[in-house]
């Protein structure tokens, strides 16, 4: 197993970090063996300090079993530890960064942080006791227990890898455990309920750890009408999903949102989850890992792109998964309100919507296609005289196809011999509308990490960019109106393709991909008053596409472990639709284009454990209805295993990605500045009707790591995720967030809005969220379902 681990009797292999890991999770007390090992590593940690008392660097693991013992030093000792030794952190790539722990004496009670880094600049900081500071521009924080940035922005390249959380994670290891020590002596006393202040929002859920996504707030009037639309609890939920019906509230309104509320205790694992009115997917969310002590977490969706179903008596279905057993034992115990409210609207609904989906509404079902199992195709007859259409595609991967990002080309799934799970069909996904088997454009899907994906440490409480609300992907079929017109049935197909390749650089699409891909769609009509039939010119369809492949596999090939595999693939596509439609000032040309590059740049080594992948996907979609929106999805992850058989399974992870949207106009759906809560804006006479254009940036990055002891039955995790979120007009930034989880805790949380601070700061040690119970505990599953390789 090598020098880093040693077996333990009853625990087998384990690290000396995993160890005290476990240690701290043990319920009634440390086994003998265990005990006896972690003794052991003690002893010899103290003589390696008292033989170098001023040079010795002292690895996070070694810190963690000071930590872990700190009753026996005492919490100054380990604190005064940390000033005389630096801390050695392995950042993502495998780069040592040091830090440094001072007094400095010019100015009194402030300790000073120095940081040596290969690859980014850190910049120089202060902290008091009562006032942050930044050295590098002498300016004071007014707000005491704020956090300021530590990090200055990463450089252009290599923009993937690269953490601002290195030194707010080292000096977060210092006061974990230490610090309710520090916290009884001034003048950390004087500001405990800002420094340590974590207490759930949620009323009367004191107890439960608060989960979120990171998004701008919506409005959504409090003072409003509301309906209850579901209080269920999902169980053994599978093929069992919620029925209920739906009637239109006794108010005006033209808008509506809904507030999804969940609360689960116990161990779990993620779970997909689709809400439809009749056939009609209207949200697709996932659910958070509970803690054993319990979560929460509420999540506000507009929908008054679907008003034209709000204004009608609907079924209501709402499918949400689920398997309850001795092992896996959390419940889904839900709520679903809907508020319905006027404003000063600049939105645009459709007129009628128009589900493209399995249409099991009657059987009391879900209307998912699940492709490529099932061709996810209808038959539709629009109103003749519509004047706009939208067709959007709702879709995830789900099981072999969940880590479709991290796929192999399929020349090369057995490089690591049979007994090495790799996926193929490369790394590209597209989403294809056919019209009567013509395109109609295309998607790409943005990469949905959920909460139980690469680390589960990565996504509690903080989740995955979307993992709460799937979002939709538009296409304009305007061009097609004069062709669907007719008042005849026309065919409406969704598929999925990937690429296969013939092991010599050439490839080709194809829609025999793993299995499952879960996808519907909807069309979105808006009606011309005249009631005439509209007429025009049939449309052209022109596409053209690249395929890039390249392959190279380094090593021995009679030995596994020794080879290593660099694969790439890019990918363009140009799709250009057009045709005129007759109006009563005559005809007009109305178009659809996209203009789409992919690139995935992947390596795995170490007999197919390790794997790093970088990927891009970006482009732009421009309509004649004044719509336009680019986009760009950055992805970089890196990851890595250990599961030798019948012996405990760890993995390592780093990710860092995005997702970043400029858009101008509407199609289906309102934009973020649309939907945006502007009453919160001070000094700020907007409404949503003065946003000309919405520029929304979202990025994620962070380090985590996982355990499960077969010998306990159990699995552990750890991860710190920061994200920072801000929200445009173009112009100016009306809305920003920047957050910082670690181990189950937010410790650091800043909101503006308009550019005004609007919002507490918090700063805290991690982990004492979930001191009262088995804070890091995960529902354990093999490598394969979190990494999308490897063994079950």
């Amino acid at each position: 197993m090598g020098g880093n681990t040693e077996y333990i009797a009853g625990h087998g292999y384990l690290s000396l970090g995993q160890a005290v890991h476990v240690a701290q999770n043990s319920e009634g007390g440390v086994d003998q063996q265990l005990a006896q090992f972690l003794e052991k590593r003690l002893a010899v940690v103290w003589s390696k300090l008292n033989a170098q008392p001023q040079s010795y660097i002292l690895p996070p693991d070694e810190f963690a079993l000071m930590n872990y013992y700190r009753t026996r030093f005492g919490d100054n000792e380990v604190l005064a530890i940390t000033y005389r030794h630096r801390i050695s952190y392995l950042a993502f790539i495998g780069a040592p960064r040091y830090l440094d722990f001072f007094r400095d004496t010019s100015d009194n009670g402030v300790t000073a942080l120095n940081t040596a880094n290969h690859y980014w600049p850190v910049a120089k900081m202060a902290f008091s006791m009562c006032n942050w500071k930044r050295k590098s521009d002498g300016v004071s924080a007014r707000r005491n227990g704020e956090l300021l940035e530590l990090a200055s922005p990463l450089r252009a390249a290599p923009i993937y890898g690269q953490s601002r959380l290195v030194a707010l994670l080292l000096i977060l290891m210092t006061l974990s455990q230490s610090a309710s020590a520090l916290l009884t002596t001034p003048p950390f006393a004087q500001s405990r309920s800002q420094t340590l202040s974590l207490r759930n929002r949620a009323t009367n859920e004191s107890s439960l750890l608060e989960c979120l996504e990171v998004t701008p707030p919506v409005l959504s009037p409090t003072d409003a009408c509301q309906q209850t639309l579901m209080v269920h609890t999902f169980a053994y939920s599978y093929g069992q999903p919620f029925v209920g019906q739906y009637n239109p509230p006794n108010c005006s309104f033209n808008r509506v949102t809904i507030n999804f509320t969940v609360t689960s205790a116990g161990r779990q694992f993620d779970r997909l989850a689709l809400m439809f009115l009749d056939d009609t997917e209207v949200f697709r969310t996932s659910t958070a890992e509970p803690t054993q002590s319990g979560i929460i977490w509420s999540y506000v969706k507009d929908m008054s792109g679907y008003l034209a179903l709000f204004k009608t008596p609907q079924k209501i279905i709402f499918d949400l998964g689920n398997i309850v057993d001795d092992t896996y034992t959390g419940l889904w115990n839900t709520t679903l309100t809907a508020t319905f409210f006027t404003a000063d609207d600049a939105i645009e609904p459709a007129d009628v919507i128009i589900p493209i989906s399995a249409q099991k509404s009657s059987e009391d079902a879900s209307s998912a296609f699940v492709v490529p199992e099932t061709r996810a195709v209808n038959s539709a007859t629009l109103p003749k005289n519509a004047k706009k259409a939208v067709f959007s595609i709702s879709a995830c991967g789900q099981a072999a196809e969940e880590f479709w990002w991290s796929n192999v080309l399929s020349s090369d799934t057995t490089a690591f011999g049979n007994d090495t799970t790799l996926y193929g069909h490369s790394a590209f996904r597209e989403l294809r509308l056919l019209i009567d088997g013509t395109l109609a454009g295309v998607s790409w899907p943005f990469p949905v990490i959920f909460t139980g994906g690469v680390v589960p440490g990565f996504w509690r409480p903080v989740v995955g960019i979307d993992a709460f609300d799937l979002r939709d992907d538009e296409i304009d079929i305007t061009p097609f109106i004069p062709l669907l017109s007719d008042d005849q049935p026309h065919s409406f197909e969704i598929q999925v393709l990937g690429v296969d390749d013939d092991g010599h650089g050439h490839g080709n699409f194809t829609t025999a991909i793993g299995s499952n891909w879960v996808v519907t769609g909807k069309i979105f009509v808006w009606l011309d008053s005249s009631n005439n039939p509209t007429t025009g010119t049939i449309a052209t369809s022109r596409s053209t596409s690249a395929i890039t492949l390249q392959s190279t596999t380094h090593g021995n090939s009679n030995a596994s472990e020794s080879i290593s595999l660099d694969y790439s693939i890019q990918v363009t596509r140009n799709v250009d639709i057009r045709s005129t439609i007759d109006t009563p000032t005559g005809s007009k040309t109305v178009t659809w284009t996209q203009k789409l590059t992919f690139s995935n740049v992947g390596t795995l080594s170490n007999g197919g454990n390790d794997q790093i992948v970088r990927q891009s996907t970006t482009g732009t979609h421009t309509s004649s209805s004044d719509y336009s929106r680019s986009f760009e999805y950055p992805l970089w992850v890196l990851s890595s295993y250990n599961a030798p058989a019948g012996g405990n399974v760890t993995i390592d992870a780093s990710m860092d990605r995005s997702k970043n949207v400029l858009q101008q106009g509407d199609l289906a759906f309102p934009n973020d500045l649309k939907t945006f809560d502007y009453t919160r804006l001070r000094s700020m006479p907007y409404s949503n009707q003065a946003f000309l254009s919405a520029d929304l940036k979202n990025r994620q990055n962070g380090t985590a790591s996982y355990l499960s002891v077969p010998a306990l039955k159990k699995s552990f995790g750890s991860g710190n995720t920061e994200q920072r979120l801000t929200l445009s007009d173009g112009t100016q930034e009306v809305y920003q967030r920047h957050i910082v989880a670690s181990n189950d805790s937010i410790v650091y949380d800043d909101q503006s809005f308009g550019g005004q601070a609007r919002g507490q700061s918090k700063f805290a040690a991690p982990g004492q969220q979930g001191s009262r119970e088995r804070a890091h505990d995960f529902a354990a599953t093999g490598v394969r379902a979190m990494l999308g390789r490897g063994p079950l």
